[in-house]
């Protein structure tokens, strides 16, 4: 029998199943009945459920350490920010809870850059039909449809251009630019890639107008497309 939800907040449409078990590509709910679990935690699950590896990871863990706070460095974080470091060729890891935290802390850290070297400039470009999370700076940076009107005002700040259409960036740049943020496939908007050229192009153009770019790699990150990073071979050192 299921457990009772009627407790759990309604802030998404659900079935009323409730999963309680997953292996692999499959996942179990309340009654035991199997499903092909297509869904994977929205693109989190890479290795699938429970797989062995993280299993014996967090056990280990868990009878060391779980939490000593953000006010200590631990060895876990030490280790997984060299890893991602030396991997993506990137100088600092910032290590958080979610997609959403992630990319609102990209944000923040181009606009504190604007403020110190680009005269205050606090723009950042996105592309339209992108999704970049569901925190208010995250909706306001993403352009997915139906949400212009949910829970106004939008945070300022957030322009759009087509993806793919190198001169409409180009004449979004202001002195007031300091990033053009992008995924480098649109997950949310259908699976529409950005070509490699086009992202070369992007970064050479970002380097010319001195500003950053910023690449979710949310969806496309830590070996999704094949390869460990979207943005990888793609655009030389596109991430700022």
């Amino acid at each position: 029998m299921s457990p009772d939800v009627s407790r759990v907040m309604k802030v998404a449409a659900r079935p009323s199943i409730v999963m309680v078990e997953g292996r692999g590509s499959w996942i179990w709910d309340a009654d035991d009945k199997r499903y092909l679990d297509f869904v994977q935690g929205w693109a989190v699950n890479c290795l699938g459920h429970s797989p062995r590896v993280i299993v014996e990871a967090l056990e280990s863990q868990a009878r060391r350490l779980i939490n000593a706070s953000p006010a200590f460095y631990n060895e876990p974080m030490a280790k997984l920010a060299t890893l991602i470091a030396e991997a993506s060729g990137l100088g600092d890891v910032f290590l958080c809870n979610s997609g959403a935290e992630a990319n609102e802390g990209a944000i923040k850290l181009a606009r504190k850059w604007g403020a110190r070297h680009r005269g205050g400039a606090f723009e950042i470009i996105t592309m339209e039909h992108a999704f970049h999370g569901r925190t208010l700076a995250t909706m306001s940076a993403s352009n997915k449809p139906g949400w212009d009107t949910l829970f106004e005002p939008k945070v300022p700040g957030f322009p759009k251009v087509p993806l793919g259409d190198l001169e409409a960036v180009r004449s979004a740049v202001t002195p007031m630019t300091t990033a053009v943020m992008l995924e480098p496939i649109q997950g949310e908007a259908g699976v529409l890639m950005a070509s490699d050229d086009w992202l070369r192009g992007l970064r050479q153009l970002t380097r010319e107008a001195g500003i950053l770019l910023i690449v979710d790699e949310i969806q496309t990150g830590i070996g999704r497309t094949g390869r460990l990073f979207g943005m990888s071979t793609r655009a030389s050192s596109p991430t700022s």
